[in-house]
């Protein structure tokens, strides 16, 4: 395990590969830590140099009180970066680890060459539903809500209560920390990346789960419109989380994206 403090607060990251190799950065979803990206790591690993961490206020990475603003994560990420001494890496965001990504790219711009945006958007939720959420978990707890986020993270299939890898998941999300769940939710709440996204020219790939109840795919289907020449592409048999439920096919559509847009292609 590897900690460092930036940007006033600790980081739980792994760096994984060889130094010389182009970087894949992945920033995870709201109640997960990085072991979510496990299997399509797996299967790129060889041939990347491969930095997890776990956002503030989940995994092993310190909670600061809430509320947080995007600006906070995006900076946690850059300081990592700094530190590891990274620049004009690929960002491989899920959720608001998409909105991180497209933060970064827009007010760290030389820290990112291209960018795979997962079931995620510009604009995610309202302010009511984001004002409901935080007021239920800081006054009754993730796990009070927490039905109603994995039927939308995962298909009825995956679901199953023989599924190991399920019970599992569902320990992942209740066990985030209050001030982590809720600050992020402050977070999203107030994020509209609609004009600054538009903005942005660089090779990006924007992948969603077919059953994906949090970011719709038409939904992302409108994020990758608003970036010039943005590639879109929808995951069977997926839901919120298709780097979990599809590793495979999820994998195979970042390392043709990332064939496709290497300098040399």
């Amino acid at each position: 395990m590897r900690f460092v403090r930036v940007n006033g607060v600790v980081i739980h990251h792994e760096v994984r590969g060889t130094v010389g190799k182009p970087v894949l950065v992945f920033s995870n979803s709201l109640g997960t830590d990085f072991r979510i990206w496990d299997g399509v790591v797996a299967r790129l690993e060889a041939d990347y140099r491969i930095v997890l961490y776990d956002k503030r206020g989940h995994g092993l990475s310190e909670a600061t009180p809430q509320p947080y603003a995007l600006a906070d994560h995006v900076d946690d990420l850059a300081a990592l970066l700094d530190h590891l001494d990274i620049t004009g890496a690929t960002i491989i965001g899920l959720s608001v680890g998409g909105m991180i990504a497209q933060g970064l790219a827009t007010w760290h711009p030389h820290r990112v060459s291209r960018l795979v945006l997962c079931d995620t958007a510009h604009k995610i939720g309202t302010d009511d539903l984001w004002n409901n959420r935080i007021e239920a978990v800081n006054t009754k707890g993730i796990a009070a809500i927490s039905d109603g986020i994995l039927e939308r993270w995962f298909t009825p299939a995956f679901r199953s209560p023989d599924n190991a890898d399920f019970i599992g998941y569902t320990a992942m999300l209740t066990r985030t920390t209050v001030d982590g769940y809720a600050g992020t939710g402050f977070a999203l709440r107030d994020a509209d990346l609609t004009e600054t996204t538009a903005t942005l020219k660089l090779p990006t790939l924007c992948i969603v789960g077919d059953h994906d109840g949090s970011t719709p795919p038409d939904l992302v289907r409108t994020l990758a419109g608003l970036i010039e020449g943005a590639r879109f592409e929808i995951v069977k048999d997926a839901g919120h989380l298709p780097c979990i439920e599809q590793p495979e096919k999820t994998a195979a559509l970042i390392a043709d994206f990332l064939r496709s847009t290497a300098p040399d292609a």
